[in-house]
């Protein structure tokens, strides 16, 4: 057989035809981004570089925070963070009360934290999902939870949140006096009882806090914030990088036009599937 007829080998970089220039040339449109400053430790102590990333050295993009709690729902963090982690140089930390897994609200599937929340304090980027009945109660009921929010609210570029992870925000007393989104079942008690004008859109920024509306809305608020971090070209070529282009086979997802008896449908098959 000659050169010419061997097979090729199928590896990751042969499917992924052209990686390198597209990487290359993603990185350069990333490279005019501000160099965000690193996750900290509780003591104000920089952590070694690729803290929180395992296997990877300091990058100099954005660090975001993903802040996981027990019932939280699947695609709020890992939605966003599909999309956040492939800006250049951004680096991606998961963070729980303790390190290791933390369940989701079905049970089923499971996260791990690569730190706690006393091993951080800083991060450019906040991101905190919303989660069922139960895990959305439980991190609004936590003290030391809202506390921590609250101290690296004060040093984030942008804090942001997606579904009933607004509810959180409200409950730790960021949302006073603004406008925010959440999920669509929730708006009712989140104006009731906090000081939030509700707006029923897919994500809302108010200041430099940006909240998205239910789970699937958080690759939306992404992409938002994408733009906002690095610049709109970057922010479309991750797009297409994840080929995040939606075409469902039903036009079923917005509240706002749904009948009540697929709303109760939808509650109910929410409420069965979790634990």
């Amino acid at each position: 057989m000659t050169t010419s007829d061997a097979p090729r080998p199928t590896t990751r970089r042969a499917l992924l035809g052209g990686t390198v220039a597209a990487t290359a040339a993603l990185a350069t449109a990333g490279a005019a981004g501000p160099v965000a400053a690193r996750a900290h430790h509780a003591d104000g102590t920089a952590p070694s570089p690729g803290a929180g990333r395992p296997g990877r050295p300091g990058r100099p993009g954005p660090s975001i925070g993903v802040l996981l709690y027990d019932g939280f729902s699947l695609l709020d963090p890992t939605g966003p963070t599909e999309v956040l982690s492939r800006l250049p140089g951004a680096t991606v930390t998961m963070v729980a009360e303790r390190r290791g897994p933390v369940r989701t609200d079905t049970g089923d599937a499971a996260v791990l934290a690569d730190r706690a929340l006393e091993e951080v304090d800083r991060f450019d980027v906040l991101l905190v999902p919303g989660a069922g009945n139960r895990g959305t109660v439980g991190a609004m009921e936590n003290r030391s939870l809202l506390r921590w929010i609250r101290r690296v609210h004060r040093r984030t570029r942008w804090t942001t949140s997606v579904c009933t992870g607004s509810l959180v925000l409200a409950a730790a007393g960021l949302l006073d006096g603004r406008r925010a989104t959440t999920y669509w079942a929730s708006a009712g008690y989140l104006e009731a009882t906090f000081d939030v004008t509700y707006l029923p859109e897919r994500y809302v920024r108010a200041g430099k806090i940006i909240t998205a509306a239910g789970v699937s809305a958080g690759v939306d608020m992404a992409l938002y914030l994408a733009a906002l971090l690095t610049d709109e070209t970057t922010a479309r070529a991750v797009q297409l990088a994840v080929e995040y282009d939606p075409r469902p086979p039903f036009d079923s997802g917005n509240a706002a036009t749904a009948d009540p008896g697929l709303k109760e449908l939808a509650l109910r098959i929410l409420a069965d599937s979790q634990r």
